[in-house]
């Protein structure tokens, strides 16, 4: 497979936008930056092998080793050590970024039980777009027989939009399913 979206972004999205926007060069018009996928994992405190399944889950869905996060402050009530893992993510830049963009918004999810559109307020005012994920088996490589446990997940799509109009309107081009 190779980039469809990149092309399509490339050759009709860009010019879209430049009409729509009223840019005057190309380099105006907001691109894709990064998509950052997140899991913590608060239960990794009191078990670490849930670490391990969790990043070959994300391995697996993005098709490149994740990153352990850990814990910036010690927070007693959760009995949370500073420097303790308690996550994972991943930053997808270039031709897999966009391989999993389009994976996302073709195949995953419209495989979300009940799926109406993701909200379109969840844009942060700086053109960025986070996406929760309650369960990973929206992903066609995650196999249903082999998970122990079904988690969340954040995806973050970091756009050069400086507003969230722009993003939006970029997201929506490339296909996001926005609720109506």
């Amino acid at each position: 497979m190779s980039a469809r979206l990149k092309d399509r972004f490339l050759n009709e999205i860009t010019p879209a936008l430049m009409e729509k926007f009223d840019y005057s060069t190309v380099m105006q018009v907001p691109k894709i930056e990064k998509i950052v996928i997140n899991m913590g994992l608060g239960e990794a405190v009191s078990n670490s092998k849930i670490l391990d399944q969790a990043v070959t889950d994300l391995a697996t869905i993005s098709g490149q080793k994740p990153v352990i996060t850990k814990a910036k402050k010690s927070i007693a009530g959760f009995k949370l050590r500073e420097g303790m893992p308690i996550g994972a993510k991943v930053t997808l830049r270039g031709e897999r970024m966009y391989q999993f963009l389009d994976k996302l918004i073709n195949v995953s999810l419209p495989r979300v039980r009940d799926f109406r559109g993701v909200s379109k307020k969840a844009f942060d005012g700086r053109g960025n777009y986070t996406l929760g994920l309650k369960e990973q088996l929206i992903f066609p490589e995650i196999e249903y027989d082999k998970i122990d446990k079904i988690r969340g997940m954040d995806v973050v799509i970091v756009t050069t939009a400086n507003t969230d109009e722009e993003a939006r309107e970029l997201l929506l081009q490339m296909g996001m399913p926005f609720a109506k």
